[in-house]
């Protein structure tokens, strides 16, 4: 099984090009579940479940809305990731990312085949919560009680687009954008971006700098910021309209993956061949071997 996943790990590199939002880990590592904590009841209230080590909340749709309106309000410094596959995998081969992703006040289970796996532990009827599913419900919400909120990343264009459909949508919402610079920031002007996130009163952030690069943000930003930060992915484009998402049928049955690598089958069949390949042998370890 690790000679499959070095061969995996090599094709995954080689499939990466600069306009992947993937970053390749710096090692090759995988953690094979062990038989703890698959269930675990937490000391701050969350009860989560262990997807391929990756600790995931079992919890509801009004569950997380209003665990994260709640630190909003009260503008505490918190962050969420958002786990699909492709996190999931990511944690479960690079230990300093699933430290990060670990480390979250909440990680929801976005991916069909991540609510799976919660409902296979015992939680009966956990759904799938995503991040542009996630991030719509909570600008309804921070309409309608006057809340700010900050969208942090993709391009000018993007965020001028998904400003006008989300005043459209809510037209009370209270909404700031910013679009960072393309290459990493100085402390001073990251300094100075965490100023104007904090001037603005925002009680959410949400960041869409792609996955792993928007986690290690948000986790280096906790304590900064005061506001709940959480890494959205691609919900910029797929609200601002630029880019398609799958239909829902495609998204219930854990088939978003299908209609991505459909829309961009060059640049992404050796992303989605290593990543659900090793979820399934991930996952299998777990439930044969991981109680």
């Amino acid at each position: 099984m690790m000679n499959i996943e070095k061969t995996l790990s090599e094709d995954w590199v080689h499939s990466l090009d600069v306009r992947d939002e993937t970053e390749a880990p710096h090692h090759f590592e995988v953690a094979w579940p062990g038989d703890s904590g698959i269930k675990t009841l937490q000391s701050r209230g969350r009860t989560t479940g262990k997807v391929l080590n990756a600790q995931i909340d079992a919890l509801s749709w009004e569950a997380a809305t209003a665990r994260v309106l709640g630190w909003a309000h009260a503008r505490e410094s918190r962050y969420v990731t958002i786990c699909n596959v492709h996190v999931v995998v990511s944690a479960w081969r690079d230990a300093a990312y699933r430290k990060i992703i670990n480390a979250s006040d909440m990680a929801t289970p976005d991916g069909a085949p991540v609510a799976w796996m919660l409902r296979r532990q015992g939680f009966d009827g956990q759904p799938r919560i995503s991040g542009p599913d996630l991030m719509w419900a909570l600008c309804e919400r921070a309409a309608a009680a006057r809340l700010p909120v900050y969208c942090y990343g993709s391009t000018e264009a993007t965020l001028g687009q998904l400003e006008q459909r989300l005043l459209e949508a809510f037209p009370g919402l209270r909404i700031t954008m910013e679009a960072p610079l393309f290459r990493a920031l100085t402390p001073e002007e990251d300094a100075a971006a965490v100023d104007r996130i904090n001037a603005s009163g925002a009680g959410i952030v949400f960041v869409g700098l792609g996955c792993p690069k928007q986690e290690r943000w948000i986790a280096e930003h906790r304590s900064k910021i005061n506001a709940v930060l959480i890494g959205v992915g691609a919900a910029f484009d797929f609200h601002a309209g630029t880019m398609r998402r799958a239909p829902a049928w495609m998204r219930d049955n854990g088939l978003e993956w299908l209609h991505r690598l459909a829309s961009e089958p060059g640049r992404l069949w050796k992303r989605y061949l290593v990543t659900n390949t090793l979820f399934i042998l991930g996952a299998t370890w777990q439930l044969l071997f991981g109680r």
